[in-house]
């Protein structure tokens, strides 16, 4: 097997959570403990001023909430690591959903107050149908919440999955102690910090050692009543259970306080998996092949706005990437080659000479790359399961400043390049439609707008609910249902042929009306939408 040293090495996870369960807290501490950054940022605080690494957009900065997946590469017990930080509102979903397709395993975040929330269960869902390997990281020990042992039943209820607790606390809130490590039998104390790394490491070969009494008082006796119980209820862990996705091992600790945050790293590096198979149209695609192949997942535009540069994100699959080689991008059917492909810590980039499967760069994009293209050494495959999201939000662009209607045209068709909405022109009237999963994607649409490309918008409420792309196999059975449907059609962005519907019941009775034409309700990313090409007549 070729770079099979190099591909052992490759830990590619993403951190996922519903808001505010401290996902992108955990991120940065991640991020401190790989040395990665020096000082971890607050994700929102008055007293904090350094924002954090991996939420390095204005719109984040101020609202403190992640609308977008960050990339980070750092080091770690000789282990290179790709970290990705996703959004955690539900409005960004379809982000999170074409992130889970480029990584190995997930880190749920849960927070031990509110338990598991709506957004996890829904993001388990994702993981479930992908058989990715999770683990849970229980956070805030440091607040007063649910009992440990109520949290595992309600994770392996709500998740639907097995759990195994590899570290365990020793109390919460203001009475939180620290954590004992059921992997690899140690005691870490906690001593409230804040952004610098802080360690208290007991080794406990045995829980009856008089030094924990010392060490915990009455806490002990709780702890070694608990541990027991752990060991008779839970099965011991095995890590083929976790990478089949059957087993998910839980930690607890207290990521703004830098607790519990180490062993979690520690042990991840230890049993992740290395770079999985991926699965293309033709065939499966195997880390270990010679031959190079990757896939873009994500395109952000001005991801530093000085510049104005746009980068497509590439998940390497098999195979050696190198600079200034030339690569196949298959849908265009052409060699491309990179002078700058680079490394990421959020906004910061390194130049990079080579990567390896399980490996996400950055490819700088002159717009020739849309989510789900395939590079490849010349075969002709395409690597399928990238999602698409059908909107339930649209809304008419309406320009607000005709001076600068260039720069609005550009700011709308990169930022709808990246996934987080999709734009459609309306064939009466050459009206602009933005179509998302949620209101919050108009106020990060119209800011970024304004901000990155000096552009000035509103937009107008419309009555759809849901776009369907059309096909029939009798041309004229469509040209029939375009002639008298001509209010409720556009285009999306390829020019294929998109019939917008105000209500289910209206979208029923237009089906049963004309039972030959066809609704497609999502796009395929990798192969183009189904729908015939609009010409505007």
């Amino acid at each position: 097997m070729i770079y099979v040293d190099e591909i052992n090495k490759r830990r590619t996870f993403a951190i996922i959570s519903h808001p505010d369960a401290g996902k992108t807290t955990l991120t940065e501490k991640l991020l401190l403990f790989g040395g990665a950054i020096q000082t971890a940022g607050a994700v929102k605080s008055n007293k904090i001023k350094k924002s954090t690494a991996s939420d390095f957009m204005e719109i984040e900065r101020q609202r403190g909430i992640s609308v977008a997946t960050s990339v980070m590469n750092f080091e770690y017990n000789e282990m290179k690591i790709n970290l990705l930080d996703t959004p955690g509102h539900k409005d960004f979903a379809e982000d999170v959903y074409r992130t889970l397709t480029a990584v190995d395993s997930v880190i749920i975040v849960v927070d031990c107050v509110k338990g598991v929330e709506e957004q996890t269960e829904k993001l388990m869902e994702v993981c479930r149908m992908r058989k990715t390997p999770v683990i849970v990281f229980i956070n805030k020990l440091d607040r007063e919440g649910k009992r440990p042992f109520d949290l595992l039943d309600e994770i392996e209820a709500k998740l639907r999955i097995k759990v195994r607790p590899l570290s365990w606390p020793i109390s919460m809130g203001s009475s939180f102690k620290g954590v004992y490590n059921l992997y690899d039998k140690s005691l870490y104390l906690f001593r409230p910090g804040g952004a610098t790394i802080a360690e208290d490491v007991l080794a406990v070969s045995n829980l009856e050692d008089s030094l924990l009494d010392g060490q915990l008082g009455e806490d002990a006796a709780q702890l070694r009543e608990d541990v027991a119980l752990i060991e008779g209820v839970y099965e011991p862990f095995e890590r083929k259970s976790y990478l089949e996705a059957d087993l998910a091992p839980v930690f607890f600790g207290s990521a703004v306080n830098n607790f519990g945050v180490k062993e979690l790293l520690d042990t991840f590096t230890a049993i992740a998996p290395t770079p999985r198979s991926r699965i293309a149209d033709a065939r499966a695609v195997h880390p270990h092949e010679e031959s190079f192949s990757g896939f873009v997942f994500k395109i952000h535009a001005n991801i530093d706005p000085r510049h104005r540069d746009r980068i497509a994100f590439l998940r390497i699959c098999s195979g050696k990437f190198e600079r200034n080689k030339f690569f196949h991008h298959v849908r265009l059917g052409k060699d491309l080659r990179f002078r700058s492909p680079a490394s990421f810590l959020a906004q910061e980039k390194s130049i990079i000479e080579e990567a390896y499967p399980g490996d996400v760069i950055g490819l700088y994009d002159t717009g020739n790359f849309k989510i789900g293209d395939t590079l490849t050494e010349g075969e002709k495959i395409m690597f399928q399961g990238i999602p698409s999201f059908s909107p339930e939000v649209f809304k008419e662009v309406i320009n607000t400043d005709p001076m600068r209607s260039k720069q609005l045209e550009k700011g709308l068709e990169q930022l709808t390049d990246e996934g987080v909405a999709q734009l459609f022109t309306q064939q009466q009237g050459k009206k602009r439609i933005i179509g998302t999963v949620g209101e919050l994607q108009f106020d990060v649409i119209q800011y970024r707008l304004l901000h990155e490309y000096g552009a000035s918008c509103r937009f107008n409420p419309l009555i759809y609910n849901k776009a369907c792309w059309i096909t029939a196999k009798d041309k004229k059975k469509l040209e029939e249902f375009c002639k008298y449907r001509s209010d409720r059609l556009g285009s999306d962005k390829d020019g294929n042929l998109v019939y917008f519907s105000e209500s289910d019941w209206a979208l029923k009775r237009v089906r049963e009306d004309y039972p030959e034409v066809e609704f497609h309700f999502s796009s395929e990313i990798s192969t183009g939408t189904p729908g015939l090409k609009y010409s505007g007549d």
